[in-house]
């Protein structure tokens, strides 16, 4: 069995043991049921029939902007509920790929494949250091392998936000490594045709990832 090969049974088992916890929420994909057979393991979830947001983004090119409010606006339920009543779950791959909308046009998270459960040290979340995500979304601190928190699911927040208006996100090159080099030297790469207020909420999210509603 390729997990045993590659050595990602444990990492299985959580993904596995998350999407179960995270179960209920209506803005996540359910598991129903996970089984195996001798070649393959089964994960079960709900079917989702309006596809990846992706797909959407794509065709339209980009949303307007209370498309965009809405959308995010669901995000920010799904990463408040994973953040604080969820133990420190952060995500860790946000991005128009892992949305898929369901048969009424909300948002519906798949994929915990990243996701990890960091909990809380005091009144402080608890640091980890896996350089995981996909580069368009990794937060600098990510990059940087200084420590990371659930603080990095804003950072991607605010790119998705940036993506859902201009239709690409702010940092992007064929080469991962040019990306990383675009987050640690410019974060002012925002489009002029953006309003103000949302200029502002996005610049604060990549900037300044405690300013979440957490935080607050």
């Amino acid at each position: 069995m390729l997990v045993i090969r590659l050595k990602q049974i444990d990492h299985v088992r959580h993904e596995r043991s998350i999407l179960s916890d995270v179960s209920g929420h209506p803005f996540i994909t359910n598991l129903r049921a996970s089984f195996s057979d001798y070649d393959s393991l089964y994960m079960l979830l709900d079917y989702v029939p309006g596809g990846e947001l992706f797909t959407y983004l794509r065709k339209l090119r980009r949303f307007d902007e209370n498309a965009a409010r809405f959308y995010a606006a669901e995000i920010v339920l799904v990463l408040e509920y994973l953040h604080e009543h969820q133990g420190g779950v952060a995500y860790r791959d946000l991005k128009p790929e892992n949305l898929l909308l369901d048969q009424d046009g909300h948002i519906r998270l798949v994929d915990f494949g990243f996701a990890k459960r960091l909990g809380r040290e005091g009144d402080r979340p608890v640091e980890t250091y896996t350089l995981c995500g996909t580069p368009e979304y990794l937060a600098p601190e990510v990059i940087h392998n200084k420590g990371h928190t659930t603080a990095v699911d804003w950072w991607a927040l605010g790119i998705l936000i940036y993506e859902f208006l201009t239709g690409y996100p702010p940092f992007w090159h064929q080469n991962p490594i040019e990306i990383y080099k675009q987050y640690v030297q410019d974060l002012g790469l925002l489009a002029m045709n953006l309003s103000r207020a949302v200029l502002i909420t996005n610049e604060e999210l990549l900037r300044n990832p405690s300013c979440s509603p957490q935080s607050r």
